[in-house]
């Protein structure tokens, strides 16, 4: 498979995750049922951590929850570490 491909699935699944952000916010405001937590956690384990940090920053929304403030960081570092591994190794 080639770079190009890697970056598109890359890129697609953090716009995912940061719609996913964006959706849970809107649902949180309605007082709708939520997307589980471990939704995100998931989501950030496959490649979309920056998504989902962006949606954090910009929705305002799980900025508090401390396993959210240290744990979507660690998986952009991992998420790096492993695209770096993929494409450059």
């Amino acid at each position: 498979m080639s770079q190009k491909y890697f970056y598109l699935l890359f890129v697609m699944v953090n716009l995912g995750g940061f719609a996913l952000i964006g959706i849970d916010k809107a649902k949180a405001e309605r007082r709708r049922r939520r997307i589980p937590e471990r939704n995100f956690f998931l989501l950030g384990l496959c490649g979309g951590a920056i998504g989902v940090y962006l949606g954090m920053r910009l929705f305002r929304h799980k900025t508090k929850h401390w396993q959210f403030v240290y744990g979507i960081p660690f998986l952009i570092l991992l998420n790096l570490g492993v695209l770096y591994f993929l494409l450059w190794r």
